[in-house]
């Protein structure tokens, strides 16, 4: 039963971890294999710290046998590397001191939170906190402008990701990236399309 509360404890971790990354729009978290992942991969480290703890020789052989296993699948961003390292040392933390790992876990979740009100709160006022891109896995609204000439409305925009001037075809591309379908949605309104020549809008 004293075995119990500890697992709960993982499992519960990796479950609001998921969460808390999903309500921020981090779309890669949503998967099967990231939610099952999140859950198996805290108690996998706790029962390998707990097995090999006070035991030098067969920490040795553990650490022989676990070089051997690799991630086979890319990460597809610095943040999913980071959750994957919080999420083993939760495991490792759980072993030796609950406390420590409770306080992990709030901390993590409190900065993801955090992060995302400050951004929101910043976009009031015209400005940004970080930028998104379309890399990182995010859940993000993008259109994509084909222009004449250059859009001054779109070069001041804290939403441009990037822009490509095409020389051959004598046109500037924009990649522009919103979180919400509204802002998206004015933005496009607020466009003076004489001097566009194609738009193309993907919703997620």
């Amino acid at each position: 039963m004293d075995e119990l509360k500890p697992i709960l404890l993982l499992i519960g971790s990796g479950i609001l971890m998921r969460f808390s990354l999903i309500f921020t729009g981090q779309a890669w978290a949503k998967s099967h294999a990231q939610t099952v992942t999140f859950m198996i991969l805290p108690i996998i480290t706790y029962v390998i710290t707990k097995t090999i703890s006070g035991n030098i020789a067969l920490s040795l052989g553990m650490i022989g046998a676990l070089s051997i296993v690799r991630f086979r699948h890319p990460v597809k961003s610095a943040l999913e590397l980071v959750i994957y390292f919080a999420l083993i040392t939760i495991g490792i933390a759980t072993s030796v001191k609950i406390k420590w790992a409770i306080q992990l876990i709030v901390a993590a979740v409190l900065i993801i939170f955090f992060v995302k009100i400050f951004q929101n709160f910043l976009k009031k006022y015209g400005k940004t906190f970080y930028s998104s891109s379309f890399n990182e896995g995010s859940s993000t609204n993008t259109i994509e402008i084909v222009a004449r000439n250059k859009i001054s409305l779109v070069e001041d925009s804290n939403f441009l990701v990037s822009s490509f001037d095409n020389n051959s075809e004598k046109n500037i591309i924009y990649r522009l990236s919103f979180e919400n379908k509204d802002e998206l949605k004015n933005f496009k309104n607020n466009l003076n399309e004489k001097d566009i020549e194609k738009i193309n809008i993907i919703y997620n």
